[in-house]
């Protein structure tokens, strides 16, 4: 069993401490917002009052915390220096690439060794230890924690080198928000043209078009769910950034381009807000309707 520091005790970080508890780790959670240390205790971990006390001898890092920003301000040197020699830092965060170089570099002149494991699933999923990770770095390294990472995962990709990970997960994103707004623009087009949406869904969800977010995520939507499970404000840095790594790699993101020129005028339009819908929000906001499940017509 190892001894592990958890930094963020949020939406996903919460279900995540309560799952490595029960699987026997010895688990120190620190967040900065006292409420979510007292959480962390009444998932059975300790919850020392600094992010120092909660690293000090620990043999696992995880860091489960919003993005690139956050990471960084969360994992100094103080922390590094006051891990067990020879420890190792899993990055489960929503961060980038290029952002993570310099966590890799530290860690290393420190001793340790780095992963990234950016999560695939909702706060339900981490509850229930169904989470996918999208894991970079050594194999071997790897290996050596899949029984920390088993706890909370029951799907482990190891995807390649540094930054395949982190370009994994933002890749799937991508993919998914951009199915999400297709999906969106489709229905609002069907349904002004008369089809009845709980049909169109139907139809959709047994055709080539239909996909992961048709068969699992739309019926949320068309109960009025907007899934404040992460901020719009991150959705549109996470596409950014992937509009930027194709640019520097040369390969064509017209497509990409207007998914993430879309969830920038959300953001512009609702601010930070918790939502990874709301771009939908925005399309139905423009056209005046809104994708709901109608009750069936009375007989006439």
């Amino acid at each position: 069993m190892s001894t592990i520091c958890l930094f963020g005790v949020g939406r996903m970080g919460e279900p995540m401490c309560g799952n490595l508890v029960r699987a026997g780790h010895e688990v120190r959670a620190f967040d900065v917002r006292p409420e979510r240390r007292e959480a962390a205790l009444s998932c059975g971990a300790q919850s020392p009052g600094s992010a120092l006390g909660a690293a000090t001898g620990a043999d696992v890092l995880l860091t489960v915390l919003p993005g690139p920003a956050e990471v960084a301000e969360a994992v100094g040197d103080g922390v590094l220096e006051a891990l067990a020699p020879g420890a190792v830092w899993i990055d489960m965060s929503s961060n980038t690439p290029t952002a993570a170089i310099p966590c890799r570099e530290r860690a290393a002149a420190h001793g340790h060794g780095f992963l990234e494991a950016p999560i695939g699933g909702s706060p339900e999923d981490a509850a229930a230890g169904r989470l996918r990770l999208f894991v970079g770095g050594e194999a071997a390294l790897l290996d050596r924690h899949r029984a920390v990472l088993s706890a909370v995962a029951d799907r482990l990709t190891h995807v390649g080198g540094p930054g395949t990970g982190y370009t994994a997960k933002l890749l799937v994103n991508l993919l998914w928000f951009g199915q999400a707004a297709a999906t969106a623009e489709a229905l609002l087009l069907g349904d002004r043209a008369g089809i009845d949406l709980g049909v169109l869904t139907e139809v959709l969800a047994e055709s080539p078009a239909s996909s992961a977010f048709i068969r699992k995520d739309l019926p949320a939507l068309l109960a009025g769910d907007y899934l404040p499970s992460f901020g719009l404000d991150h959705i549109r840095d996470q596409l950014a950034t992937v509009t930027s790594l194709a640019a520097q790699l040369g390969t064509p993101h017209a497509i990409a381009d207007t998914v993430r020129l879309l969830h920038e005028e959300a953001l512009d339009h609702y601010g930070p807000a918790d939502g990874e819908l709301l771009a939908v929000a925005l399309l139905e906001a423009k056209a005046g309707t809104l994708l709901r499940h109608h009750p069936p017509r009375p007989a006439v």
